[in-house]
């Protein structure tokens, strides 16, 4: 059953609010730490596959622009789906947009993180 209650970020599981902190301040050491070693991450239709491919990405996501990330929302879908909301203001085109972060986790891990649209 989905739950979509808007959580503080206290309430978000260890893993996705600690990835989630350091993928903010473009950390990928640490944001690394927490993918499991199959780990996913699926940005703008783009997939990323395992230790390299996802600290790569980690490491040069939205690196060519300056921005502010703000969470605006969260929610649980179920005990390993969770989804953040925010919002990015900055110099890419647009200069505005909201993004869901949608984690998939296992054995306490990121298994899986998917960057889209915020729907409307």
């Amino acid at each position: 059953m989905t739950q979509h209650t808007d959580l503080p970020s206290d309430l978000l599981p260890t893993t996705v609010r600690e990835f989630f902190a350091a993928h903010v301040v473009r950390d990928a050491d640490t944001a690394s730490s927490f993918l499991a070693e199959d780990a996913v991450i699926v940005d703008q239709d783009e997939t990323f596959r395992g230790r390299e491919e996802t600290y790569a990405f980690l490491r040069d996501a939205g690196s060519e622009f300056a921005y502010t990330t703000e969470q605006i929302g969260a929610h649980r879908v179920d005990d390993a789906h969770w989804v953040v909301t925010v919002r990015l203001e900055g110099t890419f085109p647009g200069g505005v947009a909201e993004l869901d972060y949608r984690f998939a986790l296992r054995d306490g891990l990121v298994a899986e993180l998917v960057i889209a649209n915020h729907p409307a």
